[in-house]
């Protein structure tokens, strides 16, 4: 099994955390995202205590919650000690509601709107990591009108490649996000920010990409963002007291797969920042982190339940599904590579050679190509591992599907967090 938390019972079952898959899936129905609330918080207790060893006080993870926004995933990272990135005033929103504290949220985004401003700072958000000069002028109008001084962040680009997907690569000079050092304009941005009132810059964001494996490309990123932090400091005067080094450690979504020593890599990072802080004389900073995809992909499983198999002669076999991209669009959009098993029949030999489909009328529709398991009949219920970031996040309407239940599992039962969409729900703002 490619997770500790995955099993095989008696029935032969795949079994989640204990549960019984098939038992969940005649339950609560499919499409449905599973979530191991044990194995999230193993994750994020990971991070925190690792994090807590190496890097000076006041260093954090901030839970990425673009990865899964739902009410009830704050809850689970407040007890574990983690603060939120968000993005927008949606999941602003959804944190408050679930009782998530306003002043452990850092608040991103390459183009908040003025409302999201406005809304972000009313609310109290404790930090805004602020991407451009656009954006520092509306923040700056609303914290003087609040009669506040908001604590801020400024994200720049370090000028980085770290080798992964062009859709997830962060870290380049030509990017929609932050402002770039190479060009001189991260230092303007530098310079600008310090000048503005209502504003207190508390040091510096860079992001380089996601699914990363090894912590070289990490540590290159503090080299870079370092000796910005030093060029600032000598010709502004300004020395941060954060740098926030973003997200991106991968985790496994098939055997090949390496698997990250979190602990390890937080370690590697602190060492070579504390190194290069001594090199410069430069004040160690506290440092956040924002895992998302490292907390909940492997704690998540989509049910389905398949409809059948068709073969075409002399070229190869489906199992029709009843999800796919409206569910999870990682395949249609980057030929993700997905771990699929027949939880009906986990302990029989995977050896039916096939390629899984989705339901939408789109040939990309598919959830994984030329995988093997053992051969599915209608009514089969198939799992696929390793859904838990991005699957329900990006899930659509497309064809007017309906978005799938999501189900939590801790000491070995499921509850209910977020309904199964409805008909009246997909139409209840059309007039």
């Amino acid at each position: 099994m490619l997770y500790d938390n995955l099993s095989v019972n008696d029935a032969g079952h795949l079994c989640i955390a204990g549960i019984d898959a098939c038992e969940l899936a005649a339950e609560f129905g499919t499409p449905l995202y599973v979530l191991d609330e044990d194995r999230v918080r193993k994750n994020c207790r990971a991070y925190v205590e690792a994090m807590h060893s190496y890097l000076p006080e006041g260093s954090r993870p901030l839970y990425a919650g673009k990865a899964l926004c739902f009410k009830g995933i704050y809850p689970v990272i407040e007890e574990e000690g983690m603060g939120a990135d968000v993005v927008s005033g949606g999941e602003v929103a959804t944190a408050l509601v679930a009782g998530f504290p306003a002043d452990l949220l850092f608040f991103h985004g390459s183009n908040k709107t003025d409302a999201e401003i406005a809304y972000g700072v009313e609310k109290g958000v404790g930090c805004f990591v602020v991407d451009n000069l656009n954006e520092l002028g509306v923040l700056s109008r609303e914290a003087q009108a609040h009669d506040i001084t908001q604590r801020i962040l400024l994200r720049v680009t370090v000028g980085l490649d770290p080798h992964t997907l062009a859709a997830i690569n962060t870290g380049k000079v030509d990017s929609q996000f932050g402002v770039p050092i190479e060009t001189g304009q991260a230092l303007e941005f530098a310079r600008q920010a310090l000048a503005t009132p209502g504003v207190e810059v508390m040091g510096f964001h860079s992001h380089i990409g996601s699914q990363i494996f090894e912590p070289d490309s990490f540590c290159d990123q503090v080299d870079r963002l370092l000796a910005f932090a030093c060029s600032v400091r000598d010709e502004l005067g300004f020395v941060a007291q954060t740098f926030n080094l973003g997200g991106g450690f991968g985790v496994p979504y098939v055997e090949e797969d390496p698997t990250v020593d979190i602990a390890a890599n937080i370690a590697a990072i602190a060492a070579h920042l504390s190194d290069g802080c001594a090199r410069t004389n430069y004040p160690m900073p506290r440092v956040l982190l924002e895992p998302g995809r490292s907390i909940v992909a492997n704690a998540g499983v989509t049910l389905y339940t398949a409809g059948g198999t068709k073969t075409i002669e002399g070229y190869r076999s489906y199992v029709m599904v009843d999800g796919g991209m409206t569910d999870n669009p990682r395949y249609a959009l980057y030929k993700s590579a997905y771990t699929v098993l027949n939880a009906s029949h986990a302990a029989d030999d995977a050896d039916f050679a096939c390629t899984i489909a989705g339901r939408c009328c789109e040939s990309g529709d598919r959830i994984a190509e030329d995988i093997t398991l053992a051969r599915p009949e209608r009514g089969d219920i198939i799992a696929v591992l390793t859904t838990g970031a991005y699957n329900f996040a990006m899930s659509s309407n497309y064809n007017r599907v309906l978005r799938p239940a999501l189900v939590m599992l801790r000491d070995g039962k499921a509850r209910l967090a977020v309904h199964r969409q409805t008909i009246d729900d997909l139409l209840a703002l059309e007039v």
